[in-house]
């Protein structure tokens, strides 16, 4: 009898054990449950709507639908328009990508090394990422307007011409660019400044020692190594905020040949043409390039980050 007693008890002390695990695991997932229902209703039920939607040749408030296959990615693959907009948005990143890191990088560069004007400086730089950049781009009409800006004032002073900056074809894009280089250094600047206080100084007096005596020197060989982490966080987001652009198209150039952008064609199949399906598979190719870019630069980054 008694062996039979003490036998028992290991089995119940075991299941007196598994009860508080049971009870822990329980209150994590009702922790979790909020966060993990609005990603299913923001992220992933979306993306499967989208999915739904880019192989049918659905019409926004049409009631019945049909089946198309991949026919809608076939029909972007022949559209001039996407195309002339693929190329536009590829040229537009290739533009913002060096001119926003590296501009941001320089304001960091000489603004870290004030101490009374610092402050300012900052302040200066960060307020085009605070302004509205659909009242910045009417601004920006009017600065570069052929016969009242006084960007063109200025050109003929020196004896120039006026320039169409936004009436050239060949000069959309790159008036676009310069617009949206001049809109995200200042938050790259923020970021490279954290970047450059976190670097020991102690380093730098040990790169003079060795003789490293020029700016430049201990640049090359302890501040840029540094802010590889950096570099890399910075060069990704500045990547993903450009093949975004839609506000500086719309505004200034309402859509016009030449400087039609991705973002702007999924905005005109979607909300003017209304074709649902072909906008659906429009945007799963943006997708599809934003991810493949970001996951891109970070594998190649990484290879020369210094943790």
């Amino acid at each position: 009898m008694s062996l039979a007693l003490d036998t028992a008890h290991p089995a119940a002390a075991r299941l007196d054990s598994g009860a508080p695990a049971r009870r822990a695991a329980r209150r994590g997932l009702a922790f979790v449950a909020p966060a993990a229902l609005l990603l299913l209703a923001i992220y992933i039920l979306p993306l499967v709507m989208l999915g739904l939607f880019s192989v049918t040749d659905y019409q926004l408030g049409a009631v019945a639908t049909r089946f198309t296959g991949l026919e809608n990615f076939r029909r972007a693959a022949a559209d001039p328009v996407f195309l002339r907009a693929l190329g536009n948005t590829l040229f537009y990143v290739a533009l913002v990508i060096p001119g926003g890191v590296g501009l941001g990088l320089g304001a960091a560069l000489l603004v870290h090394g004030r101490k009374r004007s610092r402050g300012f400086y900052e302040v200066a730089f960060f307020l085009p990422v605070t302004a509205t950049l659909v009242a910045m781009a009417t601004v920006w009409q009017f600065v570069l307007h052929p016969s009242l800006g006084p960007v063109n004032a200025a050109l003929g002073w020196l004896g120039l011409g006026p320039v169409g900056f936004l009436s050239d074809p060949d000069l959309l894009i790159p008036t676009m660019a310069l617009i949206g280089t001049w809109q995200i250094a200042g938050f790259n600047m923020v970021l490279f400044l954290a970047g450059l206080s976190a670097i020991p100084k102690d380093l730098h007096e040990a790169a003079r020692l060795d003789g490293a005596r020029s700016a430049i020197d201990r640049f090359l060989t302890v501040t840029w190594p540094l802010l590889g982490p950096t570099t890399m966080f910075v060069t990704v987001t500045t990547s993903i905020t450009a093949f975004k652009v839609f506000e500086t198209v719309a505004v200034l150039t309402q859509g016009r040949s030449g400087s039609e952008t991705l973002l702007y064609a999924l905005y005109l199949e979607g909300f003017e043409y209304f074709d649902t399906g072909y906008a659906a598979a429009l945007t799963l190719i943006f997708l599809v390039l934003v991810l493949l870019l970001s996951l891109g630069q970070t594998l190649h980054f990484d290879r020369k980050v210094h943790y």
